[in-house]
C-alpha cells in the first residue's frame, strides 16, 4: 500500500482526479486548517501550505476552501517543508453548519469522513434532543454514524439499560458502543471498529471525554487534557481545532472542538434519515405538501395525540425543519448579494489590468 493509499486515497478519488493537474501538481491531504495556511502531508512529515491567489480568487465561498481531512492539488518546496495549495478535489462527504450566532453561512467541520462517532457522556450531558440534532447534520453529510456513550463507569447498569433504551427509540438501526475512559471497557471494541485507510471523526459537546479517547486509543498523550471541574464533575475540553491522525493500527482519526451550537442548514435528507417514522407517516398524510402543524388528515399529528410519536421528538423535529428552512433561504439570498459584489470586484480588477497594461 502506498503512501497516499494509507492516508485513504482509494479507487474513489483515483476515478475524481484530473490526470492533468497529477502530472503538475503533487496530491496531498489536509492535517489541519488555521486561519491563513494549513498543514498537509503526502505520508512522510507534514508541510506549512497556503493558498494559492487563484484557489482564492476563485472562491465564492467557505466551501471552495481547504479543510480538514481534504485531498489537495499542492506544490512542495523546501526539501517538502512548505507548499502551496492550487486546489481541492471533489469529497466524497463533508462535514458542515451552520455557523454560531446570527451569521448565516457555512463552517466546514471536515471533508471525506467515512464514519462519524457521535459522542455523549451518561451524567448530565445526556440529551436526546441534542443527539438528534448531530444525526441530523451526520446523515446529511451522507456519513455513516455511531453513537458512543462515554463514562459508563458514573452510573449502574439498570441506569445503563434505560440510557441505551433511550437511544434505541430514536436511532434504532445506529451502532451504540457504551465504554469508559476510566476502567478501559469496551475500549477494545471500539479500536477494533477503526479500518486502516478509514477516516473517522469525532462529534461531541465539550467535557464528554473525546480528547481523552482519542489519547487511549493512540496509547499517549499527544493531545491535551485539562483537569475535572470541581463545580460541574466534567472535564474541561481544550480542543481547539480539527487535526487528522494517523491511529497504530493505519485508520485515520479527527478530533473536533466542543460544539456549542449545531444549526442546520438545507437539511432535507438528514432530517428524513434521523425522523425515519415521521417521515414514514408523512407520506400517510392526506395532503402531500401537509405542513404537519394544523391540517385535518395528518398522519403525524394523529400519531402524536395517539402518544405513538413523542411530543418532544415532533417538537424536535419541527424545530429544526423550520430552522433549515429559514436558514436555507436566508443563505441563498445573501449567496446572490455576494456574487453580484464578488462579480463587481473581479471586473473592477480586470479592468484595472487592462489599463495598466
Amino acid at each position: 500500500m502506498g503512501e497516499l493509499e494509507r492516508l485513504g486515497y482509494d479507487d474513489w478519488f483515483r476515478g475524481n482526479t484530473d490526470d492533468d493537474k497529477v502530472a503538475t501538481h503533487d496530491i496531498a491531504r489536509v492535517v489541519s486548517v488555521h486561519k491563513d495556511s494549513c498543514v498537509i502531508t503526502k505520508g512522510h512529515g507534514n508541510a506549512y501550505a497556503e493558498p494559492s491567489g487563484s484557489l482564492l480568487y476563485a472562491a465564492d465561498s467557505p466551501l471552495d476552501l481547504p479543510t480538514t481531512g481534504d485531498w489537495v492539488y499542492a506544490d512542495f518546496y523546501d526539501d517538502d517543508s512548505h507548499a502551496i495549495v492550487h486546489e481541492v478535489l471533489p469529497r466524497k462527504t463533508l462535514l458542515k453548519r451552520k455557523t454560531a450566532g446570527k451569521r448565516v453561512d457555512y463552517q466546514l467541520i471536515a471533508a471525506n469522513i467515512d464514519m462519524a462517532f457521535i459522542m455523549q457522556s451518561v451524567d448530565d450531558n445526556f440529551n436526546l434532543r441534542r443527539l438528534e440534532r448531530y444525526l441530523v447534520v451526520v446523515n446529511e453529510s451522507g456519513i455513516t454514524p455511531v453513537i458512543l456513550l462515554s463514562k459508563i463507569d458514573l452510573i449502574s447498569e439498570k441506569e445503563m439499560s434505560s440510557v441505551k433504551e433511550q437511544v434505541a427509540q430514536i436511532a434504532l438501526k445506529t451502532r451504540v458502543i457504551a465504554f469508559s475512559n476510566e476502567t478501559g471497557d469496551n475500549l477494545e471494541e471500539l479500536g477494533n471498529s477503526m479500518k486502516p485507510g478509514q477516516t473517522y471523526c469525532l462529534l461531541g459537546s465539550s467535557g464528554v471525554g473525546k480528547t481523552t479517547l482519542l489519547n487511549r486509543i493512540l496509547g499517549n498523550e499527544q493531545f491535551d487534557t485539562q483537569s475535572i471541574s470541581g463545580k460541574t464533575s466534567k472535564g474541561r475540553h481544550t480542543t481547539t481545532s480539527r487535526e487528522l491522525v494517523q491511529l497504530e493500527n493505519g485508520a485515520l482519526l479527527i478530533d473536533t472542538p466542543g460544539m456549542r451550537e449545531l444549526g442546520t442548514m438545507s437539511a432535507d435528507s438528514g432530517l428524513d434519515d434521523t425522523f425515519t417514522e415521521i417521515a414514514e407517516l408523512a407520506r400517510h398524510c392526506q395532503f402531500g405538501d401537509c405542513s404537519h402543524t394544523a391540517e385535518k388528515g395528518c398522519a403525524v399529528l394523529t400519531a402524536v395525540d395517539q402518544d405513538k410519536l413523542s411530543k418532544q421528538r415532533y417538537a424536535n423535529f419541527m424545530k429544526m425543519r423550520a430552522e433549515s428552512t429559514f436558514n436555507q433561504m436566508t443563505y441563498c439570498e445573501k449567496r446572490k448579494k455576494d456574487k453580484a459584489f464578488g462579480k463587481m470586484i473581479k471586473a473592477t480588477l480586470t479592468g484595472n489590468q487592462k489599463y495598466k497594461a
